[in-house]
């Protein structure tokens, strides 16, 4: 399999919904960026992938015809909340397997206010067995919504089965804060301490409160991804490389196992780490920096088991001794994640993308996170799908 590098990202400051651009201006924006970054034109591109969740078919096209029109294979992706990342994984594989030498990959969303909802309601969803599931085993969480429901339920089972306690939800959302307040991309950086996390508006009582949940957010970012081959032709080698890749789906255990943690992706996390640490010849203690899907602080919570960060049952001890920021085992989310930076569904992979190739290039600022050469990203979506990526400094 050929060697795949990122040779270029860019991405646009993350808006509040109704405070930003269009979707196609977005991710026009966003493409030039990661062009001019790769030192490429439009016309270098051989295949591009194109990712949203809330858009009408072709939407990629729509972006992309505006920045040039090559008659390059568009393929447009929806994976839910890991469209971004799967698209990066398409990518990659058409590069690895020799289809093309140079792939582009933009993510966007476009997102309306309040929480997200279902859109065509006459017909079956692809989350009935998630909603009947969810609905037996939080019965009493009432007019909760749904995605709260899901994730909350999570955090609680953990919450319940280890004894941790809301107040190490609470320093996952202040350590994003803190991160957050650095990068120039991010929709929230005002630092708030863990103390004020607990005292926001309670979305769920004694499980969840407004700040530990992330905002709809509208966004781009893009990433040109080349074979080993390409960037010695165009002396562009020594770059970030993408080391190993997995993308896994639900089993039978998501809704035979009675666990909401199971339910919002534990497992799949757990086989696409393991898949990608295999691949890589590398393991969960040789991480330095890690941007991880933090939808809700629960759930980066329990990932952090899932990905083998810590042993499972200790991923409270690991988040309030440190082990999750500057100077602990591997920085998580420097960037400030999706609590903080914002989280526009088809954007959000391949804006990981974009801050950990920041880092691998020590080109990070004030975020920087010291002599990173190994970098993680995680992205989950419900219904499901998982990828996880190792990057690895050239």
């Amino acid at each position: 399999m050929t060697k795949v590098l990122v040779a270029g990202t860019g991405m646009v400051p993350f808006r509040k919904p109704g405070a930003a651009e269009p979707y196609d201006a977005m991710a026009g924006d966003a493409v030039r960026l990661a062009l001019a970054d790769a030192g490429i034109a439009y016309d270098d591109v051989q295949q591009a992938y194109a990712g949203f969740v809330y858009g009408d078919s072709t939407a990629g096209q729509r972006a992309l015809y505006a920045v040039g029109m090559t008659g390059v294979p568009i393929v447009n992706v929806n994976n839910n909340c890991s469209t971004g990342s799967t698209a990066l994984w398409l990518a990659r594989q058409a590069i690895a397997g020799g289809a093309a030498d140079c792939a582009l990959v933009v993510g966007f969303e476009q997102m309306n206010p309040g929480a997200i909802g279902t859109v065509f309601k006459d017909r079956p969803s692809p989350f009935d067995r998630f909603d009947h599931a969810c609905e037996d085993l939080v019965a009493d969480a009432g007019d909760v919504p749904l995605a709260l429901r899901y994730f909350g339920g999570a955090g609680r089972e953990h919450m319940q089965r280890y004894g941790t306690k809301l107040a190490a939800f609470a320093e996952i959302r202040a350590k994003a804060s803190r991160h957050a307040e650095h990068n120039p991309f991010a929709i929230f950086r005002k630092v708030v301490t863990a103390d004020e996390v607990l005292a926001d508006k309670p979305l769920w009582p004694g499980v969840m409160t407004r700040l530990m949940a992330c905002p709809p957010t509208c966004g781009a970012a893009a990433a040109v991804l080349v074979s080993a081959a390409w960037a010695r032709r165009h002396g562009r080698e020594g770059g970030v490389a993408i080391r190993a890749q997995a993308l896994t789906t639900d089993t039978p255990a998501t809704f035979e196992s009675r666990s909401m943690m199971k339910l919002v992706g534990f497992d799949m996390a757990k086989a696409a780490a393991a898949q990608a640490y295999a691949a890589a010849g590398v393991g969960p203690g040789d991480i330095d920096v890690c941007e991880l899907h933090d939808c809700f602080a629960h759930n980066e919570l329990i990932s952090y088991e899932a990905l083998g960060f810590c042993a499972e049952g200790g991923a409270e001890a690991f988040v309030m001794s440190g082990a999750n920021t500057y100077g602990g085992k591997v920085v998580t989310n420097p960037s400030g994640g999706l609590l903080s930076k914002g989280h526009p569904l088809g954007a959000t992979g391949v804006a990981q993308c974009h801050e950990l190739v920041t880092q691998l290039r020590g080109t990070g600022g004030a975020r920087q996170v010291a002599g990173a050469r190994l970098a993680l990203q995680h992205n989950v979506g419900l219904g499901g799908a998982c990828v996880v990526t190792i990057y690895e400094r050239g």
